[in-house]
């Protein structure tokens, strides 16, 4: 049977959710998304022909968040067509529609595309942008973003953090930070990784202001912000490194202590992870459409260090 792929760009607030994948008698994001895929299309969930499973580019954990996750679906043109009805638009547009009208308001689809030959959401991606949001002693803690922002009650060293962030650049093994998955290695490509306080600033721009009385501060203003760029992560990595950065940073361990975890890639309690709420996937990158099937025949060999 000829099947169409579908490209799925969303967002989510993972507080809600037991993660992204898909487990019995629990909420999750994949399983949210699939239910509705059912609904919409019309096709039983034990349909062999029709399974409607998500391949998706990145496995966020319980309470992680995404505003930009990508996944994949293969359908079949005749039950894709079902969605459309007496809707005068693309099939893609009305199954995008139709999701939004059943999806619960903490899954947001942003749009629905028919994937170019070779798109694999997982393997055919080049990089995965994750951020971590903290707000430490230093910081006016506004408690509208406490779903997406970890309090912590530490005065926090950008400048040593950024030490420990940097040694985390190129390839390397982060088995202290990291489980791999079954038969898989814990070995990846840091692109890059910083953090720094974000400027307090205006949420009027200057010029704009009406006066001193109106310069409502932007929400994120004073808030402190790991960002890290890889080719993929392993399982808690990042929320392990966030995790070993701030206790470097509040003098609880040494530059030493972090080195000494990249250099011996032993998985033990102390480098383990942080809270997950601080933590949003914000971007996946990929190849241009010609190199998308290359690049994930690549992506799939074991990686290993030279």
């Amino acid at each position: 049977m000829t099947m169409t792929r579908l490209r799925l760009d969303l967002a989510y607030d993972g507080g809600g959710f037991f993660g992204w994948a898909r487990q019995p008698k629990l909420r999750t994001v994949q399983g949210t998304i699939e239910d509705a895929l059912h609904k919409v299309l019309r096709v039983p969930v034990d349909d062999p022909d029709e399974p409607l499973r998500l391949t998706v580019a990145g496995r966020t954990d319980t309470g992680v968040h995404a505003s930009h996750q990508v996944a994949h679906l293969d359908v079949s043109p005749e039950v894709l067509a079902r969605c459309q009805g007496h809707m005068d638009v693309p099939v893609c547009e009305a199954l995008a529609r139709r999701l939004k009208a059943v999806l619960p308001a903490d899954i947001v689809m942003h749009r629905v595309s028919v994937a170019p030959d070779g798109f694999d959401a997982r393997f055919s991606a080049l990089e995965r942008t994750y951020v971590y949001r903290v707000a430490d002693r230093s910081s006016e803690v506004d408690p509208r973003l406490r779903g997406c922002v970890l309090r912590v009650d530490e005065a926090l060293d950008v400048d040593v953090m950024n030490k420990a962030a940097s040694m985390t650049i190129g390839l390397h093994d982060f088995g202290s930070f990291a489980t791999p998955n079954p038969g898989g290695t814990t070995i990846r490509e840091v692109k890059t990784a910083y953090w720094r306080r974000v400027p307090a600033a205006p949420l009027v721009p200057e010029g704009l202001a009406m006066g001193e009385a109106y310069r409502t501060p932007s929400l994120e203003s004073g808030l402190l912000v790991f960002t890290i760029v890889a080719d993929a992560f392993a399982r808690n990595m990042v929320r392990s490194l966030v995790g070993s950065c701030v206790k470097v940073g509040s003098g609880r361990k040494s530059l030493d202590w972090f080195a000494g975890k990249m250099a011996e890639p032993v998985r033990e309690g102390s480098s383990g992870p942080i809270a997950p709420q601080g933590l949003t996937l914000e971007h996946i990158a990929y190849p241009p459409d010609d190199q998308l099937a290359s690049r994930a025949e690549a992506i799939r060999a074991v990686r290993t260090l030279p």
